[in-house]
């Protein structure tokens, strides 16, 4: 067996895009298993920019199945334009096949996404809008719609009547909103699941088969690991399971089927929406980062709020996601600064913690304690050994494996997938 798990270690944002599409070019299958297009994984193969939301990384390579899995929420508009912008760039799509347990977003997930986040005010939790959350919660309510109900036109068309009604009740009701035209989503959504309608099957079979048949199997993450919704900085979370122990779950296999977990890190911290940061840089130290690491995401184009590299944090990613591993990427956007700063622990309350806190109210307060190294002004996009490093990159890199209590065995350097380093 050969299962191994990428997955975002802090609050998404990391790079994992470049890093997946290097494990699955040697995969034989690779999983996508929570989460919704709120996702998105940047790959950059020679002069092809792929900007990929929903269809595993592995969809680069004609050898290599893709599943979308079970506790994936799938938005039908979005694959299917992903797959086409997919095809008038040569790639392979007769190796993509979605899971009959994955729960469709549908347009009343969309619209109660923003009428409920417009209903929140000042208290709005920064979620995408794009109904992933409401769809998790139909799911949890047990009146979703899976995908082998979304195929069969005469169980989808009652679904629609039937849920729909629920949901227009909801919106003009409680929010004052008007309702939507379910006779037409029913027409222009059945068209969607005839087109998807191939490649629907019971995936977790397959999942388990390529494993027990020695297979290589990648499990691709989505988000991070603290927008985890029961391990994450709630309610700043998404609406699924971005750790570890979420893959087994929305892959459908059992954890000792896993033998990798690699959890992949920035060199400094970034994140999007509401909520705490203790070690944020709200100065030009932190615009800096954010310029040359081009923060800005790529689903909605948000700048990101940056800061230096937490290692309690990390120690926290550490331990929920059991890492074997861990990639440091990005490191180059750190270049040119004099000090370059690692925090080792908090103060609050005139305390020293190591740990990372659940209640964000204490997260809040918070102070980083910082170990400070010296900066670089060397060019290393170019570097191809661990060795060619500057010492002050060595030295921050070991004091990051130190602090984590797991080793580094990666380094990113560049967008590209070239651009790393290996450290063993």
């Amino acid at each position: 067996m050969s299962g191994k798990v990428i997955l975002g270690a802090q609050w998404g944002d990391e790079g994992k895009g470049k890093f997946i599409d290097i494990f699955a070019s040697e995969a034989d299958l690779v999983v996508r298993s929570q989460g919704g297009n709120n996702a998105g994984h940047t790959v950059i193969v020679g002069d092809n920019v792929y900007k990929l939301h929903l269809i595993p990384s592995g969809i680069l390579y004609s050898g290599t199945l893709n599943v979308i899995g079970a506790g994936v929420v799938l938005d039908p508009k979005v694959v299917l334009s992903e797959m086409d912008e997919l095809a008038k760039k040569g790639a392979p799509l007769d190796n993509l096949f979605i899971d009959e347990r994955t729960h469709v977003i549908m347009p009343w997930h969309i619209e109660q996404d923003g009428l409920e986040e417009a209903a929140r005010g000042a208290g709005n939790i920064g979620t995408t809008k794009k109904g992933i959350g409401p769809c998790y919660m139909d799911k949890a309510q047990r009146i979703g719609i899976r995908m082998h109900d979304f195929i069969s036109k005469e169980k989808f068309f009652a679904a629609v009547k039937r849920v729909g009604e629920l949901k227009n009740k909801l919106f003009v009701n409680y929010y004052g909103g008007k309702a939507l035209d379910l006779d037409a989503i029913a027409e222009e959504y059945w068209g969607y699941a005839e087109r998807l309608a191939p490649m629907v099957r019971d995936t977790s079979v397959m999942v388990f088969d390529a494993l027990k048949a020695g297979k290589k199997v990648l499990f691709e993450g989505a988000q991070g690991t603290l927008l985890d919704i029961d391990m994450g900085t709630y309610p700043y979370v998404t609406s699924s399971h971005p750790v570890a122990g979420g893959v087994c779950v929305g892959a459908g296999i059992g954890p000792t089927l896993v033998d990798e977990v690699v959890g992949i890190f920035k060199g400094y911290t970034t994140r999007v929406g509401q909520g705490p940061f203790p070690t944020e840089l709200d100065d030009e130290v932190g615009e800096y980062i954010r310029q040359a690491g081009a923060e800005f995401g790529v689903t909605t184009g948000r700048a990101r709020r940056t800061g230096w590299f937490d290692a309690v944090m990390a120690r926290y990613a550490v331990r929920v996601n059991g890492l074997t591993s861990i990639v440091i990427n990005k490191i180059d956007p750190l270049r040119g600064l004099p000090k370059i700063k690692l925090c080792t622990a908090y103060e609050m309350d005139g305390k020293i913690i190591t740990d990372f806190p659940a209640d964000l109210d204490d997260l809040a307060k918070c102070k980083p304690i910082y170990e400070e190294f010296d900066g670089f002004d060397e060019d290393i996009s170019g570097v191809k050994s661990y060795d060619e490093f500057p010492e002050s990159i060595k030295t921050y890199i070991d004091a990051v494996e130190r602090q984590c209590g797991c080793k580094v065995s990666i380094v990113g350097v560049g967008p590209d997938r070239e651009q790393i380093v290996y450290k063993d």
